[in-house]
């Protein structure tokens, strides 16, 4: 009967503090459950689903409102370019890029046409050595179009000093001087309308929709 009583007392003990241990448990659930609570209310249903609807139109609403404004720029690659065989591969970046070839036409432009077209350096020092240079062979003009064509086009140039261009940039890539940096590109829409009308004449400006347009514009 002794035997009988210390078992009893001892799966009552063992009880009790499987008891404590579960309370404890539970109270900590509780416990962690009300500090997420506190952090993070919860939600109605219907407040989580307008949450949602409001987060979402926001977004379209961004995408709507971005700018699309389609432009056009003058690219001209160099004569260093061109006896370098880097015509297709700066053709070939544009339009994977997406944008629009609209004109092209590969020529040796004269010293005339090019004093023309460098005419707001015409004061500066390098200014005979840069006409010579570009006079020394044939160059590729070309007209790119597209919603931010100047800006982007400039970036994907790189800087005028390829030291200062990062890889992945055409210059960043293909050159290491300024005197031969590849590739002209025009720095505003305004001077990008005055040089395509300088090196093209209006007949030689092509206006088309591409297939792939909606695949690089489209909308949803």
């Amino acid at each position: 009967m002794r035997a009988f009583s210390s078992t009893a007392r001892l799966l009552a003990g063992a009880a009790g503090l499987s008891g404590a241990f579960v309370a404890g448990g539970l109270a900590r659930d509780k416990y962690s459950h009300l500090q997420f609570e506190a952090a993070v209310p919860v939600l109605p249903k219907e407040s989580l689903a307008a949450l949602t609807q409001e987060r979402v139109s926001k977004s379209f609403q961004l995408k709507a409102d971005a700018p699309s404004q389609t432009e056009r720029t003058f690219i001209m690659i160099k004569p260093d370019g061109v006896q370098r065989g880097l015509v297709g591969e700066i053709i070939k970046r544009f339009e994977q890029k997406g944008f629009k070839l609209v004109a092209i036409r590969m020529m040796r432009p004269g010293e005339a046409h090019l004093r023309e077209h460098y005419a707001d350096l015409a004061a500066r020092s390098f200014f005979p050595g840069l006409v010579k240079y570009m006079d020394s062979g044939p160059v590729v003009a070309m007209a790119w179009e597209g919603q931010g064509a100047v800006k982007t086009g400039r970036v994907m140039l790189g800087e005028t000093n390829p030291a200062d261009s990062k890889p992945g940039t055409i210059r960043g890539d293909y050159c290491i001087t300024v005197g031969r940096n590849i590739c002209h590109g025009s720095d505003a829409v305004e001077s990008a309308n005055h040089e395509i009308g300088l090196w093209f004449r209006p007949e030689d400006v092509c206006d088309y929709t591409p297939m792939a347009a909606d695949w690089v514009y489209g909308d949803n």
